[in-house]
């Protein structure tokens, strides 16, 4: 068994607390940090290429064998502030969606959404190039509602939808773990929740966008009751998706 995991981090600013937690309490020792886009770290636990990562939970449908290993994650129960469908016209008159490269979940609940909330099932979904909308997620949506005639926080949309919160990316680990690994693990990041208002005040004063309540309220990290209903009846969506792409 080896001595030293390697840790799949998302470079964003909700991720500023785990972080702190794993890099300050009792892990530097166990735990080699990489930084990547969410997107990445998916690839990174599908191809062993990480022992541990913050996986979205889209992509838990491609990795054959995982295991959540954390209490906490990446979630939101309403609004999250930094996850958007954004657009200069209603959604209901889009016809066109440009997906985000850096995201898997977000995609997912984008295209969920305009089928089942907005009945918009004939918008043409485009990887690149121009559209009448776009989603975009993490620090650069900071500051960026105010730029656009439509902002749409899907996180937000999801709770109406479905009155249920939502995770984005769970902690994953594809590896054999030493015994009471986790326990240091949960109580690391538990560490960095508890010290939030230490990583605000080394945040730069923004006049576009509050951290303090980003971190504090937005995004809500535990992954309770509600947040694994939500990810079944997401992932009970794609899986059907899929099965339908199948059969076309």
């Amino acid at each position: 068994m080896k001595d030293k995991f390697t840790v799949s981090a998302v470079s964003y600013t909700n991720m500023l607390p785990f972080i702190h937690g794993l890099t300050h309490y009792g892990l530097p020792d166990k735990a080699e940090m990489v930084y990547d886009v969410p997107s990445a770290c998916a690839e990174k636990l599908i191809h062993k290429q990480a022992d541990i990562g913050i996986v979205p939970v889209a992509a838990l449908l491609d990795i054959p064998e995982y295991e959540i290993i954390s209490d906490y994650c990446l979630g939101a129960d309403g609004a999250v502030d930094s996850v958007f469908i954004f657009s200069e016209k209603p959604i209901h008159e889009i016809k066109t969606l440009r997906l985000d490269d850096q995201s898997r979940s977000s995609n997912g609940l984008a295209r969920l959404l305009l089928k089942e909330y907005w009945g918009m099932d004939k918008v043409q979904i485009l990887r690149t190039g121009t559209a009448d909308a776009f989603v975009q997620i993490g620090d650069r949506t900071f500051g960026q509602k105010e730029k656009h005639a439509y902002a749409y926080d899907l996180a937000e949309h999801w709770k109406e939808f479905t009155g249920l919160p939502f995770a984005f990316a769970v902690w994953v680990s594809v590896t054999e773990l030493p015994e009471g690994f986790v326990e240091k693990f949960n109580q690391a990041l538990a560490y960095g929740l508890a010290h939030r208002e230490d990583v605000i005040r080394t945040l730069p004063e923004r006049a576009d966008f509050d951290y303090g309540q980003y971190l504090m309220k937005n995004i809500s990290y535990e992954l309770d009751a509600g947040k694994k209903r939500a990810i079944d009846k997401y992932l009970g969506w794609m899986r059907a998706q899929e099965k339908l792409l199948e059969t076309v």
